[in-house]
């Protein structure tokens, strides 16, 4: 997965929030291109960098490229890789700065651990880094969709102390909805782009243009049905476990009620003979505290059934 460890350029006190993402129009093209023809169809990821700079309350993405395919026999330093790139296109005076990455998806299904742990990586080191999320499948149905996500103050303060307890997280209100906010992506062409495609809209006829209300959408809303399932399946488990938490707990706690009433007993039974009674025990010692299951994989689960829906 993609991983950065830089110095932050940006200062967090002092900076405003970023209000939306520019992205120029030949870096939407470079990301479909690349997710075109290494994730299209299919269920494999394709990643890159983006690179750019902070201006005033947004953020320009100005150039990205992608990241090598390569398997896990080979041996490639992805840190090394980023490095080098950057280097190149620095001595050709070309943007270089990283502003963060970019992945593809499936139907909307992106939300995992690996991709929440690289964003924690990149937001750390790079205050401003977002991650663009691209959906190759949505884009062949008629709908360009590319977003921008970045994690909340909640959600980098709890990924830092790393303690996912229900507790903690009740505490802290967080929630897939609170756990990355989406950042408005706006894309910018050139003058001539844009009279270029003013001039494309007018040559292309009304009905030409709602074709992508025909029945050929039913096999992408099939495909997204099932990606939905697939999410209920997986959040479900997550209940499972929750549920069975619950009942080895309240097993615990019965036999910790027998257990002191029956001491109760045999103490009741010596104090009558005229013995002394036996001494008090450390109950958390004789039944040890079961812990809960951690509920980041069901935080992520739901937010993955919402973005798929």
């Amino acid at each position: 997965m993609a991983s950065k460890k830089v110095s932050s350029r940006r200062n967090v006190e002092t900076a405003a929030p970023l209000e939306f993402v520019q992205l120029d129009g030949l870096v939407a093209l470079k990301i479909v291109k690349h997710c075109q023809e290494e994730g299209a169809g299919t269920s494999e990821v394709a990643q890159g960098v983006l690179l750019g700079l902070v201006v005033e309350n947004r953020l320009e993405v100005t150039n990205c490229f992608p990241f090598p395919r390569h398997s896990d026999d080979e041996d490639l330093d992805e840190m090394e890789y980023q490095m080098e790139m950057m280097r190149h296109l620095r001595q050709v005076n070309i943007d270089h700065l990283h502003v963060g990455w970019y992945q593809s998806t499936y139907y909307g299904g992106f939300l995992n651990k690996a991709l929440l742990d690289s964003q924690y990586s990149y937001q750390s080191s790079i205050e401003e880094s977002v991650v663009l999320i691209y959906d190759p499948l949505r884009t062949t149905r008629g709908f360009l969709s590319i977003k921008a996500f970045r994690l909340t103050p909640t959600a980098m303060q709890l990924y830092k102390e790393g303690d996912f307890t229900p507790d903690v997280i009740r505490a802290a209100k967080l929630s897939f909805e609170t756990l990355f906010e989406e950042i408005r992506v706006v894309i910018k062409n050139s003058h001539l782009c844009n009279a270029l495609l003013s001039e494309l809209s007018e040559m292309i006829t009304e009905e030409k243009g709602n074709q992508y209300l025909d029945l050929g959408t039913s096999v992408g809303i099939i495909k997204n049905v099932r990606t939905l399932m697939d999410c209920v399946d997986e959040l479900s488990q997550e209940v499972n476990k929750v549920v069975n938490h619950q009942r080895q707990v309240g097993k615990q706690q019965q036999a910790k009620q027998q257990y002191i009433q029956k001491k109760a007993q045999e103490n009741a039974s010596r104090v009558a003979r005229g013995e002394p009674a036996l001494p008090d025990e450390d109950l958390n010692k004789l039944f040890r505290p079961i812990p809960p299951p951690g509920r980041l994989e069901s935080i992520l689960y739901c937010g993955d059934r919402k973005s798929v829906v």
